[in-house]
């Protein structure tokens, strides 16, 4: 793997991707194949190949290699080929054939050696609130020796890029993209390392506490139907608190929720089965959201749901038991979920997905 590492580079490379593997390993920091870190020396940038996962860093090979300054170029030109970035891919380098991040183009503009992406639940509670331009600079206050800067909400990849460009000159140790997550930079990994604690401290958001789910009696709402009680206990806390089920229904929060999980949620009544409830949508020509809530019970989730998208579930649950009740939400319009569903490069990451999980 990496085979193109020199040498004198390999120590870093191996720390680096135990630093890749350390981020996706946290449920708080990256969920399944969201996030994305690199690593740059002598022009070329290895980078997380798209629908990898961080968590596997250093068992599989999951980085790309990735000529810097030419999709820099690209990407200031305006040039399509910056957006997939497969042009730019060292061949030679890439036994695996792996297609690099959709976000690659930003982590080039990035002049950091080292530069880790990752979808922090506690970063995107604080950036959907209304009032985050003030909440993150108060948040971030505590941390006078970091430069930082807001990024607002962009398609991720070159869309993104071009507005992550605008302030990379500058060399900002944090970004806290809105509705979106977290990139925190460095020209080592033990100095993204040691920012990626202190970052995390900042903007930490304690949860709400719930009750446990009741697996049950989801288990016996969902009987003769293709769903399930969600196997992870945690992803039930997004039913088990009406402010965590009104924050989770109205309306998209993030890229990921709504590439994995879709835009709608479903909600069942008092002592509706999902029987009940399919039958109903069924009628009105509706198709049936991939997430059910049932109201102090818990969560179901469609058996056909991926890997990725059970996860996601998990994400949910984590984002929306730490925004403030009843705050005002900045939430993705209609043009943004559509240009996400609709997406090349997000229908290539899905497939890749679900190819994993009929493996697995």
């Amino acid at each position: 793997m990496a085979s193109g590492i020199r040498a004198e580079d390999r120590a870093a490379f191996d720390a680096f991707l135990a630093l890749s593997r350390e981020i996706g390993s946290d449920i708080l920091k990256t969920q399944g194949a969201g996030g994305n870190t690199s690593f740059k020396r002598d022009g070329v940038m290895w980078v997380k190949a798209s629908g990898t996962w961080l968590a596997h860093a250093g068992e599989r090979d999951i980085m790309v290699p990735v000529e810097v300054a030419p999709l820099v170029a690209a990407l200031r030109a305006r040039d399509p080929s910056a957006e997939k970035a497969t042009d730019f891919v060292v061949a030679a380098l890439n036994a695996s054939g792996l297609r690099p991040s959709i976000e690659t183009s930003f982590h080039a503009v990035l002049p950091q050696a080292v530069v880790a992406h990752y979808h922090c639940v506690n970063a995107i509670a604080l950036s959907v609130l209304a009032g985050r331009e003030r909440i993150l600079a108060e948040r971030m206050a505590a941390l006078p020796d970091l430069t930082w800067a807001a990024i607002p909400y962009r398609r991720p990849g070159t869309p993104l890029a071009h507005e992550i460009d605008r302030v990379a000159a500058r060399r900002p140790d944090v970004l806290i993209l809105f509705n979106h997550g977290i990139v925190v930079t460095g020209e080592t990994v033990e100095e993204v390392r040691a920012r990626i604690a202190r970052v995390t401290a900042a903007l930490s958001v304690e949860e709400r506490a719930t009750a446990p789910g009741d697996a049950a009696h989801l288990q016996a709402l969902a009987e003769g139907v293709p769903f399930h009680a969600a196997e992870d206990a945690g992803s039930h806390k997004t039913a088990l608190h009406p402010a965590n089920l009104a924050v989770a229904t109205g309306g998209s929060l993030y890229p990921d929720h709504v590439i994995f999980l879709g835009t709608e949620i479903g909600v069942l009544g008092a002592g509706e089965t999902v029987a009940a409830y399919a039958q109903a949508r069924g009628a009105r020509g509706l198709d049936m959201p991939k997430m059910l809530l049932v109201p102090d019970r818990g969560v179901l989730l469609a058996d056909a749901l991926t890997a990725g998208g059970r996860v996601m579930a998990r994400c949910l649950a984590e984002v929306v038991s730490r925004v403030p009740e009843g705050a005002a939400i900045v939430h993705l319009g209609s043009d943004q979920e559509y240009e996400l569903t609709h997406w090349e490069a997000e229908q290539y990451r899905q497939a890749l997905d679900r190819k994993a999980s009929q493996r697995a």
